[in-house]
């Protein structure tokens, strides 16, 4: 693959955008009452510039100038997409925006935590530290870390909006002194080198249209010695390029997660060594012989359910629950109340998750490689 080249940064022009969509939305304490006070032009056009990567664009017809098109826009694809479904994953999933392991009988936040604070223990991360969050969402995992192993945390994200719902988060809990976050785009980060004791990422460089290159910049920002620990999205290496069904799992999961460039597991794993790591560990913990898989809560199965409170958690996903809100989301578009686009976004997050859910059971995807990589000394 061709070097790549990095979108122009400009931060007024993003925080002048988000301001116009989303208002004073980022004060809502649901996601759900949050997707009513958009602005109906700028959501036309953060749709508009989002789809205009897979309107019309399928599987059989993909060609890698296709691909090269979205990682030539990866941040503002990134970006938008997050404009698009922040509020979205919060009324469906919490504000940690990730998969997680299931234990017997484990509730589903609880579970959610664990994942968080397994990647501490294998980072062995300790208080006091500096720590870098890449790609922090609205800093649900930075507020569980930062409570767990009593680190100290920077948050490093490219939207906005989901910036200032992190601010607001962080206050409310009394972390504030711990937590900070920062508008950035992780290809080339602002932070001097040798900053941080340790970095980790939950499920966000996959929005980078080079691991190569994000690993690099998150090796520059690590001090000598420091620890760098990801949950990685991959496609495993049963992934088929040539076979229809595995391109258009694929493309559904890149489609509804604003993903530019999703590679393979071989190819992370060569990128995270090209950058200067010492790997010490990797493992895709989705081949651990849980009995309820990473995908459960997606495939809306009540079978699995561990915890009577995640009955609500389940039923949103299932294919009943996916199309209430379809038919609710188009109802409040034609009443004004929802801005237009918010059932196309809905919908292609519908279409995600039966690609995640294929993807899982056959194998051929992972939303948590686990690597735990060392700068040298």
């Amino acid at each position: 693959m061709a070097p790549i080249a990095l979108e122009a940064e400009d931060h007024s022009r993003d925080a002048a955008f988000a301001k116009v969509m989303h208002g004073k939305s980022a004060r809502e304490r649901a996601g759900f009452m949050s997707m009513m006070g958009k602005d109906p032009v700028a959501q036309k056009a953060a749709v508009d510039e989002y789809f205009k990567h897979w309107d019309k664009k399928d599987a059989k017809t993909e060609t890698e100038e296709t691909r090269e098109a979205r990682r030539a826009e990866y941040a503002t694809l990134t970006r938008h997409y997050y404009n698009l479904v922040t509020d979205l994953y919060e009324y469906g999933w919490g504000t940690s925006f990730h998969f997680c392991r299931f234990a017997y009988g484990e509730p589903f936040q609880q579970a959610i935590a664990r994942h968080e604070h397994y990647l501490a223990h294998r980072m062995n991360l300790r208080e006091g530290m500096n720590v870098l969050d890449v790609g922090c969402g609205v800093g649900g995992p930075a507020r569980e870390i930062a409570k767990f192993a009593g680190v100290n945390i920077v948050g490093l994200n490219n939207n906005d909006y989901q910036i200032e719902r992190a601010i607001r988060y962080a206050a409310k809990e009394g972390l504030s002194e711990q937590l900070s976050f920062t508008k950035g785009d992780f290809m080339q980060m602002s932070f001097p080198s040798n900053t941080f004791d340790a970095v980790y990422a939950i499920e966000a460089t996959v929005h980078a249209p080079s691991l190569e290159g994000v690993y690099s910049q998150i090796f520059r920002v690590l001090k000598p010695g420091g620890v760098f620990g990801v949950y990685e999205w991959l496609m495993t290496d049963a992934y088929d390029n040539d076979n229809p069904e595995h391109r258009e799992i694929r493309l559904g999961i890149e489609q509804g997660d604003g993903i530019s460039n999703m590679v393979k597991i071989s190819e992370s794993l060569q990128a995270i060594q090209d950058a200067g790591f010492v790997l010490e560990h990797h493992e895709d913990l989705a081949n651990r012989p849980d009995l309820r898989p990473w995908y459960y809560p997606l495939a809306g199965d009540f079978g699995m359910i561990g915890n009577f409170g995640d009955i609500l958690t389940v039923a949103r996903m299932t294919k009943l629950g996916r199309g209430a809100v379809h038919q609710f989301v188009g109802l409040l578009e034609k009443l004004g109340i929802a801005s237009h686009g918010t059932q196309k976004t809905a919908d292609s997050l519908a279409r995600a998750a039966d690609a995640l859910v294929a993807g899982g059971q056959q194998k051929l995807f992972t939303p948590m490689y686990l690597m735990i990589a060392r700068k040298p000394e």
